[in-house]
């Protein structure tokens, strides 16, 4: 029986632990503690899809990852040269059964992954529901404004002026949406490429100036998340933060009676810059 030299030897060990340690966090990955993601099944309607997709993918690459690494330390060990053997190993000029698994096996994989993953953003993507909501969200340097347009409302909001400070956050730009209910959110820029991104949603979407786009979803726990900007955006990119309320329908209609009351009627248009008329801030209509 022949012995493994010490450095195949010790790339076997290599191997084994990296192995093991790989199957450890995969088994992990499929509990909502453990996923790589921020967020959790339930946060909407589209996560537990989302979290399923990213946690199968990285459990397929990790499977197709430890049979090559062990074909690939088989060979080294089993075919290496002996000291003492000077003969030229067997020349092998073609092996037909291989050389068709190696094209079968990767595009019946690649074929399976491709359909999965197709499937899920055609129904992550998909906007054809009725929504209960419909609210505009417009990207601008370096704030958001959201035209709440079911009740005709609109909340303008100011670059964040972000301190590090404790509270800060709290003078972000809000968005509310309401829990359990399907909600459509029209996105636009004023200016420059912005990305609406919510990461315990695990969606984001690019916002083209002169481009309009809609994403559609379920928001289905209460609480407070937070947003931000995902495209580099200009001098304060970084600024460009936002948080996400979901609330029940009665703390919802009553935000929007709080903007109604405070003179917040109408909408805000794309036709503003980011030094935009103060008097949208002073509830002004549009």
């Amino acid at each position: 029986m022949a012995t493994l030299s010490p450095v195949a030897s010790r790339g076997l060990r290599t191997v084994a632990l990296v192995a093991g340690a790989s199957s450890l966090l995969a088994g992990c990955a499929g509990q909502a503690t453990y996923n790589g993601l921020p967020s959790e099944p339930g946060i909407t309607n589209h996560t537990g899809r989302i979290i399923d997709l990213w946690n199968y993918s990285w459990l397929a690459a990790l499977i197709i990852g430890v049979i090559t690494w062990f074909l690939t330390l088989w060979a080294v060990a089993v075919y290496r040269k002996r000291k003492g053997d000077e003969k030229l190993p067997v020349q092998t000029r073609a092996n037909v059964p291989l050389e068709l698994m190696y094209v079968a096996v990767p595009l019946i994989m690649l074929a399976v992954m491709f359909r999965w993953t197709v499937t899920d953003a055609a129904a992550i993507k998909d906007t054809s529901a009725t929504p209960d909501v419909s609210i505009q969200a417009i990207g601008k340097q370096w704030a958001w404004d959201f035209n709440y347009l079911d009740d005709d409302v609109y909340s303008a909001n100011v670059q964040a002026n972000l301190t590090g400070e404790p509270g800060v956050e709290e003078t972000l730009p809000v968005l509310y949406l309401p829990v359990d209910e399907v909600v459509d959110i029209q996105l636009n820029s004023r200016d420059v490429i912005h990305s609406f991104w919510i990461p315990a949603f695990l969606f984001k979407q690019d916002m083209i100036p002169g481009r309009t786009t809609h994403i559609q979803f379920i928001p289905q726990e209460e609480g407070t998340y937070q947003g931000k900007c995902a495209e580099l955006c200009g001098e304060y990119h970084s600024s460009m933060l936002f948080n996400v309320k979901v609330v029940s329908r009665d703390e919802y209609d009553a935000y929007i009676e709080s903007l109604r009351d405070a003179g917040y009627v109408g909408s805000i248009g794309l036709e503003y810059s980011r030094q935009q008329d103060a008097n949208l801030n002073s509830g002004s209509e549009d």
